[in-house]
């Protein structure tokens, strides 16, 4: 009996902080399964980092961090214990960085890691923006210098994840920072970070807009300031982008060093299976921050363009610098699990699963020896049947009604011969439980 006198805490959920009914969370785990999965296909090894890393760890990647991080402390920290110390991760790439430079000893380079992890952040909750979520990374790390063809591999493996859990078809953009800086530097523009970041913003503002912040705040010419934006403009599925850019009369090495290693990463994607998936040069896409040095990714939803980016990365040249005087040059990308899901699931693409992964609940009467049901629910779980035996023993129709409920497809009745009725076609036949089998496990 309740006692009504009990103070109640009120039930709600915490805005940005997502959880799903069961039926929800195994279409979720699904997904997990197979984006797990098709990292390993390439040979990509596990690790988790821990949820907490120290503020000084987490602040060596630069920016606001301070913005984004949760700190940790005891809710009576005293004295010298006051301030946080440690804060949850924002994201999975500084933990790995610090991850390899703390085991580098220990690690084979190449060295080939994914990552399945929840990250906080200090978002304001919005659609497509939550302050815990689930990341899928991808990485490929190595010393001194890392092959061009991990420039290809790592946006490949990402879109067949993403088709592995039906995710639609995915509009995959590519561009290379030295296209971008080699342009730049041919214009005579010396602040090409911040030419950068500011035409990274081509698909948020007008195109007016950038070319006034262009010249207006950054003091490009207005000749050079259309340069920049002609060249942001350009997109092609096929290899057209780089004609397309030498047309507008700059020379610069690096800008056709660029050109080539983006032109082979398009040859290669285009030669694969990706589905109804789409891969485009886009000559705007820049991803602002500072570290990357080479090709960079972002990939959309096709059916609906206006929502956030669901996947990017991108080739890195010293992040594990920060932790260790080595140079480990990297290339990875980030599956965002939690803001794809989602979508998906709001849009109703999505749909429930069972509410169990039971395949068959065992019926209990008062004349069944509970031992016996036992043996036979253990000799169904060894050759990897998923069993409940009823918790007690009542009536068949209290028993049907909780399979039903769960969404069990079998209910089996034992005795001297033991039966098997499948409640969606309403047969029941005799059954061995050293030999028979559900229908998903059926070949």
């Amino acid at each position: 009996m309740s006692d009504k006198s009990k103070p109640v805490a009120k039930a709600r959920a915490i805005s940005g902080f997502p959880e799903y009914t069961p039926e929800i969370r195994r279409a979720e785990l699904r997904w997990i399964d197979a984006i797990r999965e098709t990292f390993e296909r390439y040979g990509y090894v596990n690790i988790e980092t821990p949820s907490v890393e120290e503020v000084e760890t987490l602040a060596a990647k630069g920016g606001d961090v301070d913005k984004e991080i949760y700190g940790l402390q005891r809710l009576n920290a005293e004295g010298e214990d006051k301030g946080a110390r440690l804060a949850l991760h924002f994201d999975l790439t500084v933990p790995t960085a610090r991850y390899v430079a703390q085991h580098f000893n220990e690690l084979t380079f190449p060295f080939k890691r994914y990552q399945i992890q929840r990250v906080w952040r200090g978002e304001r909750p919005q659609e497509g923006r939550f302050r815990e979520f689930l990341q899928c990374d991808v990485d490929v790390i190595d010393q001194d210098g890392i092959s061009h063809d991990f420039d290809a591999e790592i946006p490949l493996i990402a879109l067949q994840a993403l088709n592995a859990v039906g995710a639609g078809p995915i509009r995959f953009m590519m561009n290379n920072r030295k296209i971008l800086i080699g342009f730049y530097e041919g214009l005579g523009i010396e602040k090409a970070g911040d030419v950068i970041r500011v035409v990274d913003k081509i698909d948020k503002l007008p195109v007016e807009e950038i070319e006034r912040i262009l010249v207006e705040e950054l003091g490009l010419p207005a000749d050079a300031a259309r340069a920049c934006l002609a060249l942001a403009q350009i997109r092609s599925t096929d290899n057209s982008f780089a004609n397309d850019a030498r047309k507008l009369g700059v020379e610069n090495t690096l800008f056709e060093e660029g050109l080539s290693e983006l032109t082979t990463v398009m040859d290669r994607l285009n030669a694969a299976d990706i589905g109804d998936s789409v891969v485009e040069a886009n000559l705007a896409i820049a991803r602002g921050l500072d570290y990357y040095t080479g090709v960079v990714y972002e990939a959309q939803l096709i059916d609906y363009p206006e929502y956030s980016t669901i996947c990017a990365g991108g080739r890195y040249a010293d992040l594990v610098g920060a932790y260790i005087k080595r140079d480990l040059p990297g290339v990875g990308i980030s599956i965002g699990l939690t803001r794809l899901f989602a979508k998906l699931l709001k849009e109703g693409e999505i749909k429930p699963e069972r509410a169990s992964p039971t395949d068959v609940l065992i019926a209990r009467f008062p004349e069944n020896d509970v031992l016996e049901l036992d043996a036979i629910a253990n000799a169904l779980r060894g050759r990897g049947i998923n069993v409940e035996v009823y918790h007690e023993a009542t009536k068949l129709k209290n028993q049907f009604r909780y399979a039903e409920r769960k969404a069990i497809p079998y209910l089996w009745f034992a005795g001297d011969t033991n039966e098997v009725k499948d409640l969606g076609a309403g047969a029941q036949a005799e059954a061995d439980p050293a030999s028979w089998l559900p229908a998903r496990l059926k070949t």
